[in-house]
């Protein structure tokens, strides 16, 4: 059975991501954990609370990278396998990883909210 670990970052849609940044940083008082390009013009922003594992990812809504709440799983492929067999809609064919990252797969809830499984060791 696929195990969710953990919630690691949920998505903030915002149309202007150095004023978000600034706002969530400056103003809340989060620390930046990511603020870069994980595959060249898809630029991703996470900041977080002191003290807190969870991240908030500032992305525009019409950013490449899903707008999704992420979850660790331990297995991505067996979690594919469970999420697709329950007639999830998926947006991957399979998992996939970026560069040296680690396999991930984005699908939705039977709402439609985005969610993205995220494998960790």
């Amino acid at each position: 059975m696929a195990t969710t670990t953990r919630v690691l970052s949920v998505t903030v849609p915002v149309p202007d991501q150095n004023r978000a940044l600034e706002y969530y940083r400056d103003v809340l008082g989060c620390e930046v954990r990511y603020d870069g390009e994980p595959w060249p013009g898809a630029r991703m922003i996470e900041v977080v609370p002191p003290g807190s594992s969870v991240g908030i990812v500032l992305l525009p809504p019409d950013s490449e990278i899903p707008v999704a709440l992420r979850l660790g799983t331990h297995d991505a492929a067996e979690a594919f396998g469970r999420v697709r067999d329950a007639g999830s809609a998926l947006h991957n064919d399979a998992p996939i990883s970026i560069g040296d990252g680690s396999p991930m797969f984005f699908f939705d809830d039977p709402f439609g909210n985005g969610l993205v499984y995220i494998q960790e060791d």
